[in-house]
């Protein structure tokens, strides 16, 4: 999954910034040459590598990568894959799209006028069309959105650890599968607790719009029983685990995936949420 050299920096982005919503801190990493951690309002955002666009340091980063991957090879073939990312922060996984397949358009909705500038300049990505940031809401955005114009819609918004609940609703959910072209994946980030009380109420909202549901995190995370992030897949297609298990394996990544009669017992008599009147 990662290869690639991390070259020298040209200059220092290491420190403090003020932006649009807050604050933004850039942070080295220093058990990688080349490394920085993107920190939000103090909490962090994006892992970035400069010169080595493949490489994700966050687990969650390299799950969802190869579930889109694994989706997008088995139901489309890579070439001209559009790519919509609600919540750009360091455009790490654009970043890595857009290097791992030259042809995609990676579009990134990003709320932060001052940060979408800033990591232009701190962090080397392709121009558009390869890369294109648009400073938006991400919920006006998604409903913004030509219908079928995009094959792959990722949601990774937060605000401090908490997902907005107008980004959980079956009203987005709805808006996020007409911006799908027929067959597409929408993917979310998720903050699963233990318990899972917050991922039935996702789950429940999401199965009301996809009828395929599957989500992918560590064995202790799908089991309610550790907090973390989970991704959470949706389409109208099948979303085939095993290709995915391929993937993981490749990547090394310490994860499983459950759909299906998981995500039914999840759920249970869980009510979707709606927007508020």
């Amino acid at each position: 999954m990662g290869k690639g050299k991390p070259r020298a920096q040209k200059r220092r982005i290491e420190g403090e910034y003020e932006i649009s919503t807050g604050t933004a801190r850039v942070l080295p990493d220093p058990e990688r040459d080349g490394a920085y951690i993107l920190e939000i309002n103090k909490v962090p955002s994006s892992p970035i590598v400069l010169g080595a666009p493949r490489v994700l340091l966050f687990e969650y980063m390299v799950w969802a990568s190869c579930a889109i991957e694994a989706f997008v090879e088995t139901h489309r073939g890579t070439q001209d894959v559009h790519l919509t990312h609600l919540g750009g922060a360091a455009c790490t996984l654009p970043r890595y799209f857009a290097d791992l397949w030259p042809t995609s358009r990676n579009e990134v909705v990003e709320l932060d006028e001052k940060l979408a500038a800033y990591v232009r300049e701190w962090f080397e990505f392709p121009e558009p069309p390869a890369v294109s940031i648009t400073v938006a809401e991400a919920r006006s955005a998604t409903h913004a959105m030509a219908p079928g114009s995009t094959d792959v819609l990722v949601r990774d918004v937060f605000v401090g650890g908490d997902i907005p609940e107008h980004l959980c609703t079956v009203e987005f959910f709805a808006a996020a599968h007409r911006a799908l072209a027929p067959g597409g994946l929408y993917v979310a980030n998720h903050a699963a607790f233990p318990g899972l009380q917050t991922t039935r109420r996702e789950l429940a909202s999401m199965r009301e719009v996809f009828p395929h549901v599957t989500a992918v995190a560590d064995p202790e995370i799908l089991a309610g029983r550790m907090y973390g992030n989970m991704v959470l897949l949706g389409s109208d297609s099948p979303i085939e685990e095993e290709p995915i298990l391929a993937q993981l394996r490749d990547a090394r990544a310490h994860a499983t995936t459950k759909g299906g009669n998981w995500v039914d017992t999840v759920m249970g008599a869980t009510r979707p949420r709606h927007d508020k009147a």
